[in-house]
């Protein structure tokens, strides 16, 4: 009975990362499908908008100036991704805190989600960068998540950027990265707990043993 029961342990970590990467897809899906590239869909009183726009590199835009910068990017995305799934596999085989697992199987699920983008948006949806050297490896990522809080002038007086047009909050962003930071910002804030909460069984057990 345990050997049929055991895996489950392991599944429903993996199905949260599944169904993050279903939500993460099917929404950038229907941003590609039913919008135009640079097209705004205000959603809340402008400061919630869907903003359909490509992103070719890291988080907020970042990449690598390089003829194989892209193709490198994406490497990394499979290794890193690859990692957390093998981490994730081991710390639920290590009975790990429930907490710690959901939160690295939100990361998992993100990362997944922007990996697909990357490795075969350029042939599914065409939108490898002017240039590459091929279309598999080299997709985008599909943002939408626009959040322009507040915009307008700042301060004269303030240094630097007194006068200057501001905005914030300016990155748009898509599920699958709301999920890899919430899921890492989540471990930070309660390490500690995770871990104090892991070692709790070890210290009974260990006053137990001695009791007797």
């Amino acid at each position: 009975m345990s050997l049929k029961i055991a895996p489950l342990k392991y599944l429903k970590y993996f199905l949260i990362s599944l169904a993050i990467i279903t939500l993460d897809q099917a929404l950038k899906l229907w941003v590609h499908n039913n919008m135009f590239l640079g097209e705004e869909i205000i959603i809340a009183d402008d400061w919630f908008r869907f903003l359909y726009v490509l992103n070719p590199g890291f988080a907020y835009g970042m990449k690598l100036d390089w003829e194989y910068g892209k193709l490198a990017l994406t490497l990394f995305r499979l290794f890193a991704t690859g990692f957390i799934a093998f981490y994730l596999y081991k710390l639920i085989k290590e009975e790990m805190p429930k907490g710690l697992l959901v939160c690295l199987a939100m990361v998992l699920g993100g990362a997944t989600g922007n990996l697909i983008d990357s490795m075969f948006y350029g042939i599914w949806l065409n939108n490898a960068p002017f240039g590459s050297l091929f279309d598999l490896f080299h997709g985008q990522v599909v943002d939408m998540f626009y959040f322009p809080i507040w915009e307008g002038y700042l301060p004269d007086w303030l240094p630097f950027k007194g006068g200057d047009y501001f905005i914030f909050f300016r990155p748009v962003f898509n599920i699958a990265d709301a999920f890899v930071f919430t899921g890492f910002a989540i471990i930070l804030l309660f390490q500690k707990s995770f871990l104090n909460e892991n070692k709790a069984p070890t210290a009974n057990t260990d006053s137990v043993a001695s009791s007797n």
